[in-house]
């Protein structure tokens, strides 16, 4: 039985500025055993999300504040290697918040088993935050009706990438924004958009109308800034925007000043709202159970972009706010 384990604390607040080196200390600890009511968990994967800046700068209000020297919060899969829980078993696979460390005792609070017929990784993924964040953005709030045309920035990421097939799901055609020839291809050839606009290229708006004469139905937007406004300006009458993510403000460290085309909500009669999945928490069961089906039934690919090595969990965070990953971020211990 393992009785210490390295961990990586937060060691910095990187407000107005990027993520750098110094944000994070890697520190070894002594783990206590598991009491009564516990499980030792150890961690076999860790998931990354640009959320997780926000929690650091304690920005985001949702979740409760980070202090310097807390274990770096984030997603995992975990082993039960030893148990005093009545519920989980030894040898049983875990996910929740497990945190940067790579053993851990917990009272078993947040832990879901992992129950899938897909590979393991997937409850990190396309059955993870990302999925059921693209479903219950898009239904929830989007509500596209089939014939809709759906606007999707950011759209190769792992949220992005499945909202555009969930929309063709529903009957409706699906345009992407992304950086680079090869996203955009992916986009296109493997998760079956109907286009896809390549942001680095230049020219964004151009190309949105060339991609969505009619107008855009449905925006779901994962970027903010220049991109979201450029999606404003080719809204459809009563278009739904919805407001997922907003990783363009990483490249500043600010909160984004407000969009300059909003007026168009006026014009077009449309409605913008921002969301938090976890408000939506007690449907996370039943809407694994259809995108799992979704992925069977060969209707909805994603993909995962893993690294190894625990010393690279910092870096392997900063891949995100590179462009650097293609789909779901993840480390392998």
């Amino acid at each position: 039985m393992p009785t210490t384990a390295r961990q990586w604390l937060l060691n910095g607040h990187p407000r107005g500025r990027g993520i750098e080196d110094g944000d994070f200390k890697l520190v070894e600890t002594e783990i206590a055993d598991p009491g009564e009511g516990e499980v030792l968990l150890k961690t076999h994967f860790l998931g990354f999300d640009p959320a997780q800046k926000g929690w650091m700068e304690n920005i985001a209000d949702y979740v409760a504040p980070m202090a310097l020297g807390d274990v770096m919060r984030g997603s995992g899969i975990s082993e039960v290697i030893a148990s005093n829980h009545p519920k989980f078993h030894v040898g049983e696979f875990v996910f929740g918040s497990i945190g940067w460390t790579e053993y851990l005792v917990s009272n078993g609070e947040g832990l879901t088993k992992v129950e899938t017929s897909l590979p393991p990784t997937a409850v990190l993924s396309v059955l993870g935050t990302t999925g059921v964040t693209a479903y219950c953005g898009l239904f929830k709030v989007g509500k596209p009706v089939a014939g809709d045309t759906v606007l999707v920035s950011g759209a190769a990421g792992a949220t992005g990438s499945v909202v555009g097939q969930l929309a063709k799901i529903a009957g409706c055609r699906a345009v992407g924004i992304a950086g680079g020839p090869e996203k955009c291809k992916w986009l296109v050839e493997e998760a079956g958009y109907d286009a896809a606009i390549d942001y680095k290229a230049g020219g964004v708006k151009e190309q949105i109308k060339e991609h969505c004469p009619g107008g855009v139905d449905v925006i779901f937007d994962n970027v903010g800034g220049s991109i979201l406004d450029d999606m404003l300006a080719n809204i459809a009458t009563g278009a739904r925007v919805v407001i997922c993510g907003g990783i363009s403000r990483y490249e500043t460290g600010d909160l984004p000043s407000g969009p300059k085309n909003y007026f168009n909500l006026i014009f077009r009669r449309a409605s913008m709202a921002g969301f938090i999945v976890l408000d939506w928490a007690a449907e996370f069961p039943a809407i694994r159970k259809r995108l799992e089906g979704f992925v069977h039934d060969g209707s909805l690919s994603y993909q995962e972009d893993i690294q190894e090595g625990f010393e690279n969990a910092p870096e392997t965070l900063n891949r995100l706010f590179r462009g650097a990953n293609r789909g779901k971020q993840m480390l392998k211990l």
